[in-house]
């Protein structure tokens, strides 16, 4: 179960459209006047006029996915809005950049407690992504790659395996996000131990190794789709800024770290960065999951 080269250029053309709409045309929505400045609706002058523009296009690149990858455009088409989202996530600053500039205790918290919610956002403009790959399929008469969906097998209905999915997922990629997104200089003082912020290629490496692991074991354990896996990483970043916000431990840490250090890893990632990349390495783990059981069962 070898990817050809035919089905290389089709993902290659959907990540093309969702990288040339959202990463690039759309760069402007930002509303960053710094070149260098982190992609953050809490931090930036994203207005609802800019993220009603994001979602429209996000939806114009998945429909325009599924077309461009038909027939396998119902399972390749999602990758658009992701991979647009992704340039934003690498082309953009970081936490670190964030925190230097609120520095303060009061800075930090508003700043935070307004991106804790962000998440959600970010996710739904991934969602938008899927819908336009929804009404693509619908355009064409619902037709697909009978072979992807044998090949896929059936997600379960399950409600008890999804809601085990997403704790699962989230529990999997946090425990693997601290490993490979930790930065290396990692200190301890008063305020407990610290990291400081990953250089983004580690970042973007730890988040497709971490939700490609979760879900691959979702698909091989729950047969839970990879869009539960997706929706792990909003959660897991709301979570834990909101859980970091909400402790003692902020104030902590601007008392006794003069930089921008972090209670851990999960922390110091972006809420689009999360997404973005979470969603891809979703994917990634799910389709490895299924090329897995494929291979077991033509190879073994």
């Amino acid at each position: 179960m070898e990817l050809s080269w035919p089905m290389k250029l089709r993902i290659a053309a959907a990540a093309s459209v969702g990288v040339l709409l959202i990463g690039v045309l759309a760069w402007p929505l930002t509303g960053s006047a710094d070149p260098l400045g982190a992609v953050s609706v809490a931090a930036s002058s994203i207005g609802v006029p800019d993220a009603f523009v994001l979602l429209v296009l996000a939806f114009a690149s998945g429909v325009i996915g599924y077309f461009v990858s038909w027939p396998w455009g119902r399972e390749i088409g999602i990758l658009a809005a992701p991979c647009g989202l992704a340039v934003w996530a690498i082309r953009g600053g970081n936490m670190a950049g964030l925190m230097q500039m609120n520095s303060t205790l009061a800075g930090r918290k508003a700043l935070l407690s307004a991106m804790t919610w962000e998440p959600a956002f970010w996710l739904l403009v991934v969602a938008a992504g899927v819908g336009g790959v929804f009404l693509g399929q619908k355009i064409s008469g619902g037709g697909g790659s009978a072979k992807a969906k044998k090949e896929a097998g059936p997600d379960s209905g399950n409600y008890m395996n999804i809601v085990i999915g997403l704790i699962c997922s989230a529990i999997i990629a946090q425990l693997l996000i601290v490993v490979f997104a930790r930065d290396a200089g990692a200190r301890a003082g008063q305020a407990g131990s610290a990291t400081g912020q990953a250089p983004v290629g580690q970042v973007v490496f730890a988040l497709l190794v971490s939700f490609g692991a979760a879900g691959f074991v979702l698909k091989r354990l729950l047969n839970v789709s990879y869009i539960w896996a997706a929706v792990s990483s909003a959660i897991l970043s709301g979570l834990m800024i909101g859980r970091y916000v909400r402790s003692d431990v902020l104030e902590q840490f601007v008392r006794y770290w003069p930089g921008p250090l972090f209670p851990n890893a999960t922390v110091s990632i972006l809420p689009v960065q999360m997404v973005a990349f979470g969603t891809l390495g979703s994917v990634i783990g799910y389709w490895l999951a299924v090329r897995y059981d494929f291979w077991r069962k033509h190879e073994v």
